[in-house]
């Protein structure tokens, strides 16, 4: 199993980065066969911004930019995905929405067809979702922030494209919550996820 880890944090020293890196680290203790690759979108200098050579990769005129073709192909090389984000104004930061704007394009991630049928491309996929959050879950349960976030996230862009949503975890670090526990509930997740990837062969074999 191979896994693409993301996290989308400018800091290289964040919280956020500390759990991807766990994850990574599950993902390792889950047996050799098994790794990952760590994509920092902000140390990568990625450019989210949705411009003309997008709109015409979009429209199917033209191919798709270099910097968005190099995405892809690194999730074409991955089983799974890993989002690891922190939570800006009840969604994903600037950097990781121009992301999947950018590289969940018509033609590869879904295909379009006259506004009337939408053709689902990335149903091998799997996608495991850490939101880190610095409310409290009584302001998340008590305005359903995190209903609203799985409604746009979950159903508004990976069910669109045919990814299965494995896991969606809210880690806060109010109401006197221990980050260290975070990151163990972290590393667990990166052990799990090995198991959570039906492999086309072993489906075969069963």
């Amino acid at each position: 199993m191979r896994a693409l880890v993301v996290v989308a944090h400018p800091n290289s020293g964040s919280f956020s980065h500390a759990v991807a890196n766990q994850i990574g680290k599950g993902i390792e203790d889950a047996g050799p066969e098994h790794s990952f690759e760590f994509a920092d979108l902000s140390a990568e200098g990625f450019d989210p911004r949705f411009n003309q050579d997008d709109i015409a990769a979009f429209e199917m005129r033209s191919p798709f930019p270099d910097d968005v073709l190099a995405e892809q192909k690194r999730i074409d090389a991955a089983d799974t995905l890993v989002l690891v984000f922190p939570i800006y104004w009840w969604s994903m930061p600037a950097i990781l929405k121009g992301w999947i704007d950018r590289v969940f394009s018509n033609g590869w991630a879904y295909e379009d067809i006259d506004g009337e049928k939408v053709i689902k491309k990335l149903n091998h996929l799997k996608v495991h979702l850490v939101a880190i959050g610095g409310a409290g879950l009584g302001t998340f349960a008590r305005h359903g922030y995190f209903g609203a976030m799985k409604l746009q996230i979950h159903h508004g862009i990976f069910d669109y494209c045919g990814i299965q949503v494995a896991t969606s975890e809210l880690m806060l670090l109010a109401d006197g919550n221990d980050p260290a526990e975070h990151l163990k509930k972290a590393r667990n997740i990166g052990a799990a996820i090995p198991a959570k990837v039906t492999r086309p062969e072993l489906e075969m074999a069963g």
